[in-house]
């Protein structure tokens, strides 16, 4: 391809993915390309599809968008068309025999043939620059790729491989570039962040980690996702009560409660051991916002089972809460030994209770802030208001803080704000200046 050749990038799925983009689109720059991302427009010669495969709903979703980009190629509106990403790299094969119009489609780690393929150069020595795409002040930092786990129902490691993570140095020197750049939020993301490290030198490097990029000066928040509560690093906590700019904030995705349906996931932990881990993290954490997601279900979800996770939120309620219905997923060990028992009905009806419960605890938790003064992130400027969020809330998927057009604010600053009132999600305040 020539240079200055427009190519567009569609993300689909988690943040991970969109750091594999934001990747991509920087090799694809330091190349020559003018690389726009997430338009919806087919004025580019070269798409470029990033697609996700955790479960059914997103599967759907990027083979929509893989057949939409599809006719354009067929109608010669755009010249090539290329797909990337999880459900690329395990249907790949399948999905080239279904719909042609795609020129060729690649695994999760196939960036340099990617590059290759466009006629371009990789750069090896700048794979972990990238191109911002969400708001400058805020990014997402992957420390590593893949998992070990194996629980029953995910097929992510049929994806991604082993957990491979990555070393500290380049961590530590990509934070300082991307806080360098202006951004003052880092969010830890991995598949799961607990093991870190473990397969470096046999140790849990994480709360390491944190603390050498809580020295770099400049950066205001890090925000740690998906800690897998098998195994959990609990040094990590002391790490977030003694240092200020590590958010009073934790992802653990539990999943459920019931040992019947903990060991039907495989997740190597029991129902006990998961309440003496949150006791723990509250106790040590004092004030910590915590978020979970919840599968529900599940081959073999009894009824009884269904209760005992209902009981289980109601006493450990959690500020930030998601929850999932069980999709049969193919070269899954739940795909291969059990049968997808629980209607589809069924599961629907039990995430909706689940969520009822959730709004009403979401609500009686955001009531306590009324009358407190809070920090917080401006994300953007909307007509008659900005929209903020506190350290005890993450981009996209929390709640935020609303707050009326009374005076200018900047998009990207720390304003202390006295909370005024709130709903079942999110807060209203004013600045104090």
């Amino acid at each position: 391809m020539k240079q200055n050749t427009k190519v567009n990038i569609i993300t689909m799925g988690c943040s991970k993915n969109l750091i594999d983009s934001e990747v991509l689109i920087k090799q694809l720059s330091l190349n020559g390309f003018d690389v726009v991302a997430d338009s919806d427009k087919d004025d580019a010669s070269v798409v470029i599809i990033n697609t996700c495969g955790f479960i059914n709903d997103a599967k759907e979703e990027s083979v929509n968008t893989i057949l939409s980009f599809a006719d354009a190629r067929k109608k010669g509106r755009i010249e090539k068309l290329l797909v990337m990403g999880c459900l690329s790299a395990h249907y790949g094969k399948v999905l080239s025999q279904t719909i042609p119009e795609v020129d060729r489609f690649y695994g999760k780690f196939d960036i340099p043939q990617i590059i290759k393929d466009l006629n371009g150069v990789y750069f090896a020595n700048k794979f972990y620059q990238r191109v911002h795409t969400t708001p400058s002040h805020y990014a997402f930092l992957k420390i590593a790729e893949g998992c070990n786990h194996g629980c029953s129902f995910c097929a992510i490691p049929n994806f991604t491989g082993r957990y491979k993570s990555r070393e500290p140095e380049s961590l530590i020197k990509e934070a300082k570039e991307l806080v360098t750049g202006g951004v003052k939020e880092l969010l830890l993301v991995a598949q799961d962040l607990s093991c870190y490290g473990k397969d470096l030198n046999g140790e849990f490097l994480l709360p390491e980690l944190v603390r050498q990029l809580s020295d770099i000066n400049g950066l205001e928040w890090i925000r740690l996702h998906y800690t897998y509560p098998t195994e959990f690093p609990t040094e990590i906590l002391t790490v977030m009560r003694e240092r200020n700019n590590v958010c009073s904030y934790l992802d653990v995705p539990v999943q459920h409660i019931s040992n019947n349906v903990l060991g039907l996931m495989h997740r190597r932990i029991t129902g006990s051991e998961t309440k003496q881990l949150l006791k723990k993290i509250r106790k040590e954490v004092p004030g910590i916002s915590l978020r979970t997601t919840l599968l529900v279900g599940h081959p073999g979800e009894t009824e009884q089972d269904f209760e005992e996770l209902k009981d289980f939120i109601r006493e450990y309620p959690f500020e930030r809460l998601g929850v999932f219905t069980y999709s049969h997923e193919e070269d899954t060990y739940c795909y291969r030994h059990y049968k997808d028992d629980v209607p589809e009905e069924v599961k629907k009806s039990r995430a909706s209770e689940i969520m009822e419960i959730q709004q009403n605890i979401s609500a009686k938790l955001n009531r306590r802030y009324i009358g407190s003064t809070l920090k917080v992130l401006i994300d953007r400027e909307e007509e008659d208001s900005y929209i903020g969020r506190t350290e005890y809330d993450s981009p996209e998927v929390d709640g935020e803080v609303i707050i009326k057009k009374e005076k200018p604010l900047i998009t990207g600053n720390f304003y202390q704000v006295n909370i005024t009132d709130t709903s079942d999600y999110d807060l209203f305040g004013d600045v104090i200046l």
